[in-house]
């Protein structure tokens, strides 16, 4: 037997599942602005040089020409930077044999948050602070983290928006591949 709904109820019913998913639609829109996912524009071409420094660091992207580059922005305030940073670690001790070298770029105006972190964290590569966004603005950096992935002869492959699992067998497999 099937039932049969007053067209009014039925209209109503259609109108908000209609508006339910255009809502949806438009918040997942909002929420993701204009990412396009892991292959932006710059995919395939050279990455921007850029030498930065602070008060004990300096970092230039040419000095690590030859290894594959997990280039990471990041903060000490981040949730999402936080989460990531154990397995971000255990991932540069596991492939840097590989040739595979974490460069960290953090935004974090408080120096000694900064250091506190990078302590906290037992952070061993190379990691310098750009408290003017200089470098990440460079590179079109809109949400930290983001990582930018770059192959041994300097040119862009990948790049990954918010926190990932470093260790994770997929993404072991594509650095280790580069």
């Amino acid at each position: 037997m099937i039932a049969v709904l007053p067209s009014a109820k039925v209209f109503r019913y259609y109108s908000f599942v209609r508006f339910s998913t255009a809502f949806i639609t438009l918040f997942v829109f909002l929420l993701t602005g204009c990412y396009r996912g892991s292959h932006p524009t710059r995919i395939g071409v050279q990455a921007p040089d850029f030498t930065v420094q602070d008060d004990e660091s300096k970092i230039a992207l040419a000095q690590f020409r030859g290894q594959v580059v997990v280039l990471n922005f990041w903060a000490s305030w981040c949730p999402p930077c936080i989460a990531e940073t154990p397995s971000l670690v255990a991932m540069q001790q596991q492939l840097k044999a590989r040739g595979v070298v974490v460069v960290a770029v953090s935004i974090d105006e408080d120096e000694e948050a900064y250091r506190k972190f990078i302590k906290q964290y037992g952070i061993t590569f190379p990691t310098v602070r750009d408290p003017d966004e200089r470098i990440e603005h460079l590179y079109g950096t809109v949400k930290i983290p983001e990582t930018y992935i770059i192959d041994r002869n300097g040119v862009l492959r990948r790049k990954f928006v918010s926190d990932v699992e470093w260790t994770a067998p997929d993404v072991v497999k594509f650095l280790s591949a580069l």
